[in-house]
C-alpha cells in the first residue's frame, strides 16, 4: 500500500460496492454500528437473489408444483382435478412476488436505516478512494477508510460455436419469457438447471436436460443424483448425461444442437435453450486489475475476508467459495465488523456448517460432508439412514420418496454431515445445521420431543437408527438376567 497516498481524513468509514445479500448486510450492520457508510449499486437493489435468482425461481416452482399436485389428485381420492393456466399470467405472478419482497431491499429502507445509497457504477481508484459514476451522469470521488466488494456473479456463457446465432436464455433473462417454449433445451445439470427443467416440464414444455458430466447434481452422492434423475424421467424430462455440446446451427429454419454422446454425434432440435452452466464472479470493470488486487476464479481473501490490500474486503459470490445468499450474508456480517474495527477487533469468517438446498421435487438438502466426500478425504465415518417410506406423515401426505442419511464419527454421535432428500428437506436440514454448529450430537436430537405427525420426526428416527446400532449389548444382557431373576 506504500505507493498510494493515504488521505489525512476520510469522508466515509466504509464504502460497499454491490447491493446483493452480502453488500446489504455489510452496509446495514455498519450503519447500525453508527459508522458513515455508502452503498453503491449500478443495477438493482437486492442483487441476483431478489431479481433473477432465489425469489423468482421459487415463485415459478411453486406454481409448477401446484400443477403437479393436481395431476396426482386421483391418489388422494379426488376423482378429477383440472387446471387451466396462461404461462404469461404465471410469469406475471413471479414478478408480483419479486415486487412484494422488493421493499425489504429498497433504497428507502436502507436510507431509513442510516445507509447512504447511491445508484451508479463504482470504481476503486486507490485503497482509500472510490469514484462513483452516478446514474444521473454526475461523478464524485469518496475517500474511505475501508472498502467492501460485493459485486456478485453472472451466468457463465460457454464458448460454443453458433450460440449467438440461435440465441439463448440464462438465469438472468429467462424471466422475460412471455410464452412457454415448446421444446426447451437446458444445458447444465446443477441446481439451477434441474430446478428450472422440472418447473418448465410441469408447465408442459418438452424438456431435454443435457449434462456434460456423468450425472445430475454432481456435488451430491450418486444415489441422490439417481433418485432425482428417475423422478425427472418419470415426469417426461429427457436427461442426457455425459453429453458434450459441440455447436449450434440453424437448419431449414430449425435450431439444432450438435453434441457428442456415448461415442456418437447426436442432433437435438429445440425451440429455446437455457444456459445453466454455472456462475462466474464479477471481477472486471471496477478497478481490481489496476489496483493489483489478487484474483483467480474469485477475489483471493484471507480468513478475515481481507484481500492483499488489508482495508479492502470481499464477500459473497465474488469471494466464494460457495455461491449462496445465506453464506454471502454471513460473510457480510464479518466484513462489516472487521472493516470497522481492525486491528483492534476482528473475527475469522470461516463457517464449517453451511446448509444448502436444491429445490427440485423431491428437495435435496445437505450440510457438512457427503458420503462420497468423506470417502475421497479418507475420513472415517458411520452412516445411519432412515427412509421416508417409514414415516407416518410422509405416508399420510403421499410423499414417501426420499431419505435422511447422517454421517457420524465412528463410535460417537458427533455429526459429520447430513443429506436429506424428500418433502420439506430444506426445512428439516436446519435442525442438523443447528446441532453441528453448537456441537450437539444425535443423542440430543433423539432426546428432543418432536411433534407427531410431522416430517421433522424423520430426524429423530434417523437418530434412533444410530442409537439402535450402538446399543449397550453387555448392559442389555445383564438386564435380561435381572428381569428373569425378578420373575423368580
Amino acid at each position: 500500500m506504500g505507493k498510494w497516498r493515504k488521505p489525512r481524513r476520510f469522508e466515509r468509514n466504509l464504502v460497499v460496492i454491490g447491493a446483493g445479500a452480502g453488500g446489504l448486510v455489510t452496509a446495514y450492520l455498519a450503519a447500525a454500528l453508527k459508522a458513515k457508510v455508502t452503498l453503491v449499486e449500478k443495477h438493482r437493489m437486492g442483487g441476483d437473489c431478489l431479481n433473477t435468482g432465489c425469489v423468482p425461481s421459487k415463485a415459478l416452482i411453486r406454481s409448477a408444483r401446484l400443477l403437479a399436485q393436481m395431476a396426482r389428485a386421483g391418489e388422494f381420492g379426488i376423482r378429477e382435478a383440472r387446471a387451466e393456466f396462461d404461462f404469461a399470467e404465471v410469469m406475471a405472478r413471479v414478478q408480483r412476488t419479486v415486487q412484494a419482497i422488493e421493499p425489504h431491499d429498497s433504497i428507502a429502507r436502507y436510507s431509513a436505516l442510516g445507509v447512504e445509497v447511491i445508484e451508479g457504477a463504482a470504481k476503486i481508484l486507490t485503497p482509500w478512494e472510490v469514484e462513483i459514476a452516478r446514474k444521473d451522469g454526475a461523478r464524485q470521488t469518496l475517500t474511505t477508510r475501508s472498502i467492501v466488494v460485493a459485486a456478485g456473479a453472472r451466468p457463465v456463457v460457454p464458448a460454443i460455436p453458433g450460440l449467438d446465432e440461435v440465441g439463448y436464455l440464462t438465469s438472468d433473462t429467462v424471466w422475460n419469457l412471455g410464452e412457454l417454449p415448446g421444446r426447451f433445451l437446458i444445458l447444465g445439470g446443477g441446481a439451477i438447471g434441474c430446478e428450472l427443467a422440472q418447473a418448465f416440464a410441469r408447465f408442459g414444455s418438452k424438456v431435454l436436460l443435457v449434462q456434460q458430466g456423468p450425472r445430475l447434481l454432481p456435488r451430491e452422492d450418486a444415489e441422490v443424483s439417481e433418485l432425482v434423475t428417475e423422478q425427472f424421467r418419470a415426469e417426461g424430462i429427457e436427461v442426457l448425461a455425459g453429453c458434450e455440446a459441440k455447436s449450434f446451427l440453424v437448419e431449414n429454419g430449425e435450431k439444432t444442437l450438435r453434441a457428442a454422446h456415448a461415442g456418437s454425434e447426436v442432433k437435438i432440435p429445440f425451440d429455446a435453450v437455457l444456459l445453466a452452466a454455472g456462475r462466474a464472479a464479477n471481477l472486471a470493470g471496477y478497478g481490481l486489475e489496476e489496483l493489483g488486487v489478487k484474483t483467480a476464479r474469485t477475489i483471493e481473501t484471507n480468513a478475515f475476508l481481507q484481500t492483499n490490500y488489508p482495508n479492502i474486503y470481499a464477500v459473497g459470490d465474488v469471494a466464494g467459495p460457495l455461491q449462496f445468499t445465506h453464506s454471502a450474508a454471513h460473510q457480510g456480517w464479518h466484513a462489516a465488523v472487521n472493516a470497522l474495527f481492525d486491528p483492534v477487533w476482528k473475527f475469522k469468517a470461516d463457517c464449517p456448517v453451511i446448509p444448502w438446498v436444491s429445490f427440485t421435487d423431491p428437495e435435496v438438502a445437505r450440510v457438512g460432508l457427503s458420503e462420497e466426500e468423506a470417502q475421497a478425504q479418507n475420513i472415517a465415518y458411520e452412516a445411519s439412514r432412515y427412509d421416508l417410506a417409514e414415516l407416518d406423515r410422509a405416508i399420510v401426505d403421499g410423499a414417501t420418496q426420499g431419505f435422511v442419511k447422517v454421517l457420524t464419527a465412528p463410535r460417537t454421535d458427533r455429526i459429520l454431515g447430513v443429506t436429506l432428500v424428500g418433502e420439506r428437506a430444506g426445512e428439516l436440514i436446519a435442525e442438523y445445521a443447528l446441532a453441528m454448529r453448537h456441537g450437539l450430537g444425535l443423542n440430543k436430537i433423539l432426546g428432543t420431543l418432536h411433534a407427531y405427525p410431522t416430517f421433522a420426526e424423520a430426524n429423530r428416527h434417523a437418530a434412533g437408527i444410530w442409537k439402535q446400532a450402538h446399543k449397550p449389548e453387555m448392559l442389555l444382557r445383564w438386564l435380561e438376567r435381572f428381569h428373569a431373576w425378578r420373575r423368580g
